[in-house]
């Protein structure tokens, strides 16, 4: 798969990506999750604009995976990676990771940092695989403890999650 910038003309293609995700999510029990609409277009779009948006694509250049990732606090933080669900397994997901992690180290950002779920298996156990550890609580910047404090005030917390951190 080819990791490319995604074109605003793709922002649909990304939502659908991430609605055909959802399956994994109620396969768990958690249905909130999968049944949970992406972010808007016009969202997408900041993450666009911004250069932090990438897409595996497949041999026609059609998007079957996505990363879009913030600044916060010197690190790029993974805002959301979502695989189609009939790519996945494939290491699309750790292949996005990877670019993600090589623009970090573009940038001069020591880390990525993300928040997950820690008991689905394709989060936090998946994420470790990948080279992300656990933080503990005193390790957490401002930034990540607001992003948390709004993952609660969203209703994410009925589910153990945290934060995670991988070196680049």
């Amino acid at each position: 798969m080819r990791i490319k910038a995604v074109h605003h003309g793709e922002l649909t293609a990304l939502q659908e990506i991430e609605r055909a995700a959802g399956v994994w999510f109620r396969e768990a029990g958690m249905a909130e999750i999968a049944d949970d609409e992406p972010l808007p277009a016009a969202e997408l779009g900041r993450y666009v604009r911004a250069g932090l948006a990438w897409a595996a694509v497949d041999g026609a250049g059609r998007p079957v995976a996505y990363l879009i990732a913030d600044r916060v606090d010197g690190n790029l933080h993974v805002e959301q990676v979502s695989v189609h669900p009939a790519c996945a397994r494939r290491g699309v997901g750790r292949s996005l990771l990877d670019h993600a992690a090589g623009r970090a180290r573009a940038e001069g950002a020591p880390a990525l940092t993300l928040t997950t779920f820690t008991e689905v298996p394709w989060n936090a156990p998946y994420y470790a695989r990948c080279g992300f550890r656990l933080l503990a609580d005193r390790e957490l910047t401002p930034g990540l403890r607001e992003i948390r404090q709004s993952e609660a005030a969203h209703g994410l917390d009925r589910w153990p999650r945290s934060c995670m951190r991988r070196e680049v």
